[in-house]
């Protein structure tokens, strides 16, 4: 989704709140806690991805929280964090990659092929501390 559309219908301003971004980072850290302790099969290999969007996706959530800002929807959140962030397009692809399949899993039952979280599972890592990294920047 285009930026500016997000920030015409889809993007407020809020009070920054440290400590409601706080918690969803830990409430991310405790997800991806658990989904990283679950040995990866073909059976589970669509729940575990989705476990990793919910993650990144909270942790944009804080990302636009630190920042003053609320999104009724999450392609806003990818497209803030493009917006802000061209040199991670890559990244940013990943993770709308992730939002589609997470997407036809939850509204269309369509598993996610375990050749998907094979090829990328490291790199839902480093999104991951990328996004924590970037909000830390942020912060101070």
């Amino acid at each position: 989704m285009d930026w500016k559309d997000c920030e015409e219908g889809f993007i407020r301003k809020v009070d920054i709140d440290r400590e409601k971004a706080e918690s969803i980072i830990e409430t991310a850290e405790a997800r991806l806690g658990f989904i990283r302790g679950i040995q990866a099969d073909k059976k589970n290999a669509s729940f575990i991805v989705e476990g990793y969007y919910e993650a990144i996706k909270e942790l944009l959530v804080a990302m636009l929280l630190s920042k003053g800002l609320r999104s009724k929807n999450h392609q806003c959140l990818i497209s803030y964090f493009y917006q802000n962030h061209p040199e991670y397009e890559a990244e940013a692809h990943l993770i709308a990659q992730m939002s589609c399949l997470r997407n036809q899993l939850d509204y269309y039952g369509e598993s996610i092929d375990f050749a998907f979280y094979d090829k990328n599972k490291g790199e839902f890592d480093k999104v991951v501390e990328l996004l924590k990294k970037l909000i830390q920047n942020k912060e101070k």
